[in-house]
Formats: structure tokens, C-alpha cells, sequence
């Protein structure tokens, strides 16, 4: 990748982050943590990889995008807002009574395919959408953003096993491996080891990434996109709450509000990386 497009996702991967201060404002709980740890996956999709356009929402070859970790979406919305699905002064919104923006996302929000928040089932939606995708005779490709704690729903090997079965190659899953859930480290809530070798295992092609580099995110989207017979899961290793000092690898921001000056420090953190 040249410097230039490199900068580039660095910088729209900045406004993502902002954009997920701006939504989650003071006072207000929400998914800070996870938001800020795929921040860097999501500008990755929505500025370099993904077809996709704010005036033909309803192109049936664009490609899809689903954030089955759906408490996360406060990244979706940045990124939705920043492409131009909608206003960015509509973050500010975010979660209060009559917003467009709510906590988790939901298909009347432009941009948005599919509501997820039941943790384990988005992989199961992009599965029928690649399915039909194949079935239709359209080359869109469906991208889904999973936690590394969500993988111990059940429902997500059956994905996987059904992804495998019908060889849908134009399934990538991404897994965003920050290491900490709700309660404390995945490690010790509920231990997912090896989780590249459990997709192989599936019948997955497997890439490793770093999930905070533009750059090698990239490049495994790339190599995603040219793997034939089979789906393709990459798995990231990112940092809870990347960006923002005091919110990163901690579950005390997985969710969490932010006062008047803790906005200002994480506004001052993230314009600082």
C-alpha cells in the first residue's frame, strides 16, 4: 500500500473514533470499548474495500456489512456518517428518544443491513446473504465484524460449518480479538483458544492481522477477496478502547460513560496517535 491511501485510512480511522466520541456525548453509557478497538477494521471496509454508496443504497451489487457484535455499532455509525449516509450532527443523538441512532443497529438507519445485538447471530445473516447473493447471480461479497468473545455462541460454528458446506467464498469474517468482554479478560470469562486454527478447522482460509495497521488489514481484505472455495475468516488482534488511553484494555469501558472532562482527554488521545 503507498503512503498516500495508507495516511489516508489512518486519517478516516481517526474520524471514526471521533465520530464514536461525538455519538456516545457525556453523560451517556455506551460500547466505547469494542467501538474503539474495530475502529480501525471498519475504516479499512468503508474507505478502501467495500462497494458501497450513500445515493444507491438499494444497488444490488453492493456489498454487504454486518456488525454482528452490534453493541459495537457506535464505529458503523461514524463511518455511516462520515461516508455521507447521513448528517455527522445526528451523532450527537445517538440513544436518545426519537434518535435515528439507537444502541444497536437496526435497518431503517441508511447504511444498515441487518439488526443485530443478540450476540452470534450476525454470522448466521451473512451466510444466507452470501448464499443468496450466489443464488442471484450477483458478486457482492458480505463482510461480518464478530467479537472474539461472541464466539462462544454456539450459533456461530453452526455459521461456520454451513459456510463451509456451500462453499461461500464471498463470505469474509473478521474477527475483532480485543481480548476483553463485558466482565473481564475473554481468557478467563470464557477461554477461546486458537481461534484461526478453529476456523481452519472449519474449513475457513485463515489470515492474521494486526488489527490496529491499515495497511496489513488491507492487504488480508485483498487476499480475502481472491480465495476461491471456501469462506475466509481474518482474525485481528486489537486493543480494547484503542485510542484512548485510559479506556484501552480495560472491561471498565466495554461499557461506559464519559464526563465532560474524560471527553476532552479521549479527544485529546485519539488526535494524538
Amino acid at each position: 500500500m503507498d503512503k498516500e491511501l495508507q495516511s489516508f485510512l489512518v486519517e478516516k480511522a481517526r474520524k471514526v473514533r471521533l465520530g464514536v466520541i461525538d455519538a456516545l456525548g457525556i453523560g451517556n453509557r455506551g460500547h466505547v470499548g469494542g467501538s474503539l478497538s474495530c475502529a480501525d477494521i471498519v475504516a479499512a471496509l468503508y474507505f478502501y474495500k467495500m462497494r458501497h454508496s450513500p445515493e444507491k443504497q438499494d444497488d444490488p451489487n453492493r456489498d454487504r456489512f454486518i456488525m454482528s457484535k452490534g453493541h459495537s455499532v457506535l464505529a458503523q455509525y461514524a463511518a455511516l456518517a462520515e461516508a455521507g449516509y447521513f448528517d455527522k450532527k445526528v451523532l450527537a443523538t445517538t440513544k436518545s428518544l426519537g434518535s435515528l441512532l439507537q444502541g444497536h443497529p437496526e435497518r431503517q438507519i441508511p447504511g444498515i443491513e441487518a439488526n443485530t445485538g443478540s450476540l452470534g447471530q450476525g454470522l448466521s445473516m451473512g451466510v444466507g446473504m452470501a448464499l443468496a447473493g450466489r443464488m442471484d447471480g450477483l458478486d457482492y461479497r458480505v463482510y461480518v465484524i464478530v467479537g472474539d468473545g461472541e464466539l462462544a455462541e454456539g450459533q456461530i460454528w453452526e455459521a461456520a460449518m454451513a459456510a463451509n458446506h456451500y462453499a461461500l467464498s464471498n463470505l469474509t469474517v473478521i474477527v475483532d480479538m480485543n481480548g476483553v468482554q463485558a466482565m473481564g479478560r475473554t481468557s478467563d470469562r470464557y477461554s477461546i483458544a486458537n481461534i484461526p486454527g478453529r476456523f481452519a478447522a472449519f474449513g475457513w482460509k485463515t489470515f492474521e492481522v494486526d488489527g490496529h495497521d491499515v495497511a496489513d488489514i488491507a492487504g488480508a481484505l485483498d487476499r480475502a477477496s481472491g480465495v476461491r472455495g471456501c469462506p475466509t475468516a481474518i482474525v485481528a488482534r486489537t486493543v480494547k478502547g484503542k485510542g484512548v488511553g485510559f479506556a484501552e484494555n480495560t472491561h471498565a469501558y466495554h461499557n461506559n460513560l464519559l464526563t465532560a472532562e474524560d471527553r476532552e482527554k479521549a479527544i485529546a488521545s485519539v488526535m494524538a496517535m
